[in-house]
């Protein structure tokens, strides 16, 4: 088993990787302190896999246990389905001292994060991710929340857990589509933070599938994206300064996603497609060798996801996208941009006439 810990000024907490984690679930809460009551919430298809283990192990600790489903999907990450999760904690009378557990992948992380910031002003929140993208990036650091109409996760707050509890195990079941957009994120962590990790990525003969990727390969993925992810958060829990490096291909992305609703790319296909469009600005401005741009493309062509916007989307309407975006400030948006393979930095310096090079 492997155990980090996310340093915070207050509410630090652990992330622990283990295979068989999830009938550890209600041992590792108990030793937490917390109230009796649990709202487990999720959505059908992965309830139908692991709500049981989890459940059961709940229970077995002492704990009683409500769940809530929500459908799946990114459509589905809007008030009114918090508004649902209201109206179950409402009805099992749910206390400051309760608590609920996300078990899903980022969109569920995200929604039952934000249910937790909010109801009754604050109640306690665990975190069992299920796909890989939420095991390396979306379920730890405290970030929150539900998409608007007009853009992504535009209404959140930044709210801790206080436990992310890792099974390896369970990617098991995961499409190998959300496998492959999973490994966006940790291409991402070695692009912004970790060379050593990129490299490996790159030696490595099969890093899209579960079923062949090389399990120490997964490990040290698991350990080190999180660690990074740690290091990060652990220097600026708000994104007032480091953090924003985690946006890398986020920006585009983003808009990516809110341009085509939601429904033709998962959120680690648009993120790819935003890492080779910054790649491409950040040549373009000199920033960037053309060889290092080269190996991120190729990387990311060997996951197996997607590197180009969709001829359908229109030139102004990303544009306008962007200025949408959660990080504009004073009106300009704010781009990560890699120097070198490890390291980028976050500029405003991005014209309209680079990006739409970068674009088509």
């Amino acid at each position: 088993m492997s155990s980090l810990t996310v340093n915070l000024p207050q509410n630090s907490y652990e992330i622990a990787i283990a295979s068989g984690n999830l009938s550890q679930l209600g041992s590792q809460m108990q030793q937490l302190n917390l109230g009796k009551k649990v709202l487990l919430i999720s959505n059908p298809e992965i309830f139908n896999y692991y709500g049981d283990i989890c459940l059961k192990s709940l229970e077995n600790a002492g704990f009683e246990v409500f769940k809530h489903l929500i459908p799946a999907g990114e459509t589905y990450k809007h008030l009114q389905s918090i508004e649902k999760v209201y109206d179950t904690a409402l009805a099992n009378r749910l206390e400051r001292s309760s608590t609920l557990v996300a078990l899903g992948g980022g969109v569920i992380g995200d929604m039952t994060g934000f249910a937790a910031a909010t109801w009754l002003r604050g109640v306690n929140f665990v975190q069992v991710p299920t796909s890989l993208l939420a095991m390396v990036d979306a379920s730890v650091g405290g970030k929150t929340g539900v998409n608007h109409p007009r853009g992504k996760n535009l209404i959140g707050a930044f709210y801790q857990p206080k436990l992310v509890l890792i099974d390896p195990d369970v990617l098991n079941t995961l499409p190998e589509r959300e496998f492959r957009a999973g490994m966006a994120e940790v291409i991402k962590y070695g692009i912004i933070w970790d060379e050593d990790l990129f490299t490996k990525l790159e030696q490595a003969s099969n890093i899209d599938s579960f079923q062949t990727i090389e399990q120490e390969l997964l490990a040290t993925i698991l350990i080190r994206s999180c660690q990074a992810k740690a290091d990060v958060v652990s220097q600026d829990e708000k994104e007032s300064g480091i953090r924003a490096i985690l946006n890398y291909g986020h920006t585009i992305g983003h808009a990516v996603e809110s341009l085509t609703n939601y429904q033709e790319f998962v959120h680690g296909e648009a993120v790819a497609i935003g890492m080779v469009a910054a790649g491409k600005i950040a040549v373009n401005m000199g920033l960037w060798t053309a060889t290092e741009a080269q190996r991120q493309d190729a990387l990311i062509k060997k996951s197996q996801l997607p590197i180009e916007i969709p001829s359908t989307l229109k030139l102004n309407d990303i544009l306008s996208t962007l200025q949408s975006d959660k990080k504009v400030k004073a009106g300009k948006v704010r781009f990560v941009l890699p120097t070198t393979i490890g390291k980028v930095i976050i500029t405003d310096k991005v014209t309209e006439e680079v990006i739409l090079k970068a674009l088509y």
